[in-house]
C-alpha cells in the first residue's frame, strides 16, 4: 500500500514537472523571439545613428548648451541601450537564468519609469521648458556658419527651408547674429545665393519655434500612438520576463 502511494505521488510529481517544463518551453520561445526583435530594433537604431554621424555630422544639433545632444548621438545611445537590454533578455531566455531574467526585468522597468517621469515633468513644466528652449535656441543662432558647427548650420537650414520660417521667434533674431539687416539664405521665399541680404519682403516671416510647435501639435495623435506602442512593447517585455522567471522557479521546484 505504501509503495503504491509512493508510486502515485511520484507520477504526480513527474506530471507536474512535465507540465511546468512544457509551459517554460512555450514562454521561453516567446521571450527569445521578443528579445531577438528587440535586439534587431536596437541594431537598426544604432545603424541609423552611425550613418547620420558619418554622413551628416552632428545633424540636428540646435542647442548651444548641450552640443552633444544631436540626433545622431541620441540614436547611437538609444540603439546601444536597446541592444544591451535585448541581449540580456535573449541570453536569459536561452539559459533559463533567473539572475539575467531579473536583470532584464529591472533594466526595462527602470527605462519605463524614467520615460513616465520625463513625460510627466514635460507636461507639468511646459511653460518653463518653452522659455528655456527659445532662449537656448537664440544663443545657438550665434554658432550658425561657424567652424565646427556644421550640424547646427545644416539643421537650421533644413528647418527654415522645410517649415518656411525664419529665426526662433522672429526673422529679426538673425540681425543680432550678423549685426546687420541680414538673414541666412535658407530664410528666402525663393532661394538664391546672397538672397539673405535682400529686403525683408523676400524672407519667410513665420517664427520657427511656433511653426515647429504647431506642426507637432497637429501630429500629436501620431506621437501619442508611437508613445503608446512603445509603452505596450515595454509592458509586454516585462510580462514575458516575469512570467518566464516564475516558470523557471516552478520548474526548479517540481523537477528538483
Amino acid at each position: 500500500m505504501t509503495d503504491s502511494c509512493a508510486a502515485g505521488g511520484l507520477r504526480s510529481e513527474l506530471k507536474r514537472c512535465s507540465m511546468a517544463r512544457g509551459c517554460l518551453q512555450g514562454v521561453k520561445f516567446l521571450m527569445f523571439a521578443f528579445n531577438l526583435l528587440f535586439w534587431l530594433g536596437g541594431c537598426g537604431i544604432l545603424g541609423v545613428g552611425i550613418w547620420l554621424a558619418a554622413t551628416q555630422g552632428n545633424f540636428a544639433t540646435l542647442s548651444s548648451s548641450f552640443p552633444s545632444l544631436s540626433a545622431a548621438n541620441l540614436l547611437i545611445v538609444t540603439g546601444t541601450f536597446v541592444m544591451a537590454i535585448g541581449f540580456v533578455g535573449c541570453i536569459g531566455a536561452i539559459k533559463e537564468n533567473k539572475c539575467l531574467l531579473l536583470t532584464f526585468f529591472v533594466m526595462l522597468l527602470l527605462v519605463f519609469l524614467l520615460e513616465a517621469t520625463v513625460t510627466t515633468l514635460f507636461f507639468a513644466c511646459t511653460d518653463k521648458i518653452d522659455r528655456y528652449a527659445q532662449r537656448d535656441l537664440k544663443k545657438g543662432l550665434h554658432l550658425y556658419g561657424t567652424p565646427g558647427n556644421v550640424g547646427l548650420t545644416n539643421a537650421w537650414s533644413i528647418i527654415q527651408t522645410d517649415f518656411r520660417c525664419c529665426g526662433v521667434s522672429n526673422y529679426t533674431d538673425w540681425f543680432e547674429v550678423y549685426n546687420t539687416t541680414r538673414v541666412p539664405d535658407s530664410c528666402c521665399l525663393e532661394f538664391s545665393e546672397g538672397c539673405g541680404l535682400h529686403a525683408p519682403g523676400t524672407w519667410w516671416k513665420a517664427p520657427c519655434y511656433e511653426t515647429v510647435k504647431m506642426w507637432l501639435q497637429e501630429n500629436l495623435l501620431a506621437v501619442g500612438i508611437f508613445g503608446l506602442c512603445t509603452a505596450l512593447i515595454q509592458i509586454l517585455g516585462l510580462t514575458f520576463a516575469m512570467t518566464m522567471y516564475c516558470q523557471v522557479v516552478k520548474a526548479d521546484t517540481y523537477c528538483a
